[in-house]
């Protein structure tokens, strides 16, 4: 009793003395029960024969929601052939992993939820695992994660089952912390490309004016695994408008598809997807692609962070997630197009 009474007194002591946490709270993760629900969408909720916008087709999409509360906040896409359908990985801000297959019936099967092995930092708060944007090798199965705040590339073992290497590279080094390796991909050659969200082309190796220049986003060429070592080489993307490069995925011959994406009071984002042309993804160019389409009110529009494409029947389509922030004003969009020009 003497012991426990010691304890207590112990206990009450440190409490006293001790201020209480503060801080911000523990980051959220996704729990082991995979629970998953897709609701279909239009483009245009007062017509739905209204498919064209700009050079893509709508072919269809979904709302996602879980009642997990972590559930949301998706920054980067990777749509793989499956069964039936396919298989698609989405990765948040947060480091949380979501995975499932859908086929036509756009009904989620085969789901499972997950959380990043690794990352910068001791995974307490979202900073820790700020993960923006992801490649996969669809040859070996590894994964490469960019993360804002560390400004830094790690690489993953396939289905992420565990941290294999990392870079922080000196090109990256003074990227802005919360805009920096926003967009990252691997093209079919084997190079990484890397788009900075907001880190401007410095002056000196700029000629042009200085509203362009504030305009224009520094962008890295890996010549291989990011992580194996060697320096980049840069180039240059100036995106259409007040837009900010939000992902980029590669297509089979090479050129880049970008994902930009702007915001506007009170309370409305919108999306831009320009292709870049192979030739202009070279040391020393500026790259401006060719918009494709812009996705914006009144059509269904939110804050869309995440791109990739699959081929079906000889046809390039082109998938987007929307990153909710997870918040009630949001939501999870997984929309599907046709690339037609």
């Amino acid at each position: 009793m003497r012991r426990l009474i010691t304890a207590l007194f112990v206990c009450v002591s440190v409490c006293a003395i001790v201020p209480g946490w503060s801080g911000e709270s523990r980051l959220d993760l996704l729990g082991g029960r995979a629970q998953l629900t897709a609701t279909r969408v239009m483009l245009d909720r007062t017509n739905p024969r209204h498919v064209r916008v700009g050079g893509l087709t709508y072919l269809g999409g979904v709302a996602l929601d879980s009642r997990d509360p972590a559930f949301g906040g998706f920054s980067s896409l990777d749509v793989s052939s499956a069964a039936g359908g396919h298989r698609f990985t989405l990765l948040s801000d947060g480091g949380n992993i979501v995975q499932f297959d859908m086929g036509g019936d756009w009904r989620p099967h085969r789901i499972a939820f997950s959380n990043l092995p690794a990352g910068p930092g001791i995974g307490w708060e979202k900073r820790d695992r700020d993960s923006e944007s992801m490649a996969i090798d669809p040859k070996t199965g590894q994964i490469w994660v960019g993360f804002e705040d560390s400004n830094s590339i790690w690489r993953y073992a396939p289905g992420f089952a565990r941290y294999e290497a990392r870079v922080a590279p000196e090109a990256m080094r003074k990227w802005p912390a919360n805009g920096g390796p926003e967009s990252i991909a691997r093209l079919p050659d084997g190079r990484f490309v890397v788009i900075s969200e907001e880190a401007h082309v410095r002056r000196p190796d700029w000629t042009g004016s200085e509203a362009d220049r504030l305009h224009t986003r520094q962008a890295l060429i890996f010549a291989r695994d990011p992580t194996a070592g060697g320096a980049p080489s840069r180039f240059a993307y100036m995106p259409y408008g007040r837009y900010d490069p939000s992902d980029v995925t590669a297509l089979p011959n090479g050129d880049l598809l970008v994902l930009d994406r702007g915001f506007r009071l009170p309370f409305r984002f919108s999306a831009r997807i320009s292709r870049i042309d192979r030739r202009d993804v070279a040391a020393g160019r500026i790259a401006r692609g060719r918009l494709i389409a812009t996705i914006d009110a009144p059509l269904i529009h939110d804050n869309f962070e995440g791109i990739d494409t699959t081929v079906e029947n000889g046809a390039t389509i082109v998938w987007i997630v929307s990153d909710d922030n997870q918040l009630v004003l949001q939501r999870t969009l997984l929309l599907k197009f046709r690339l037609d020009r």
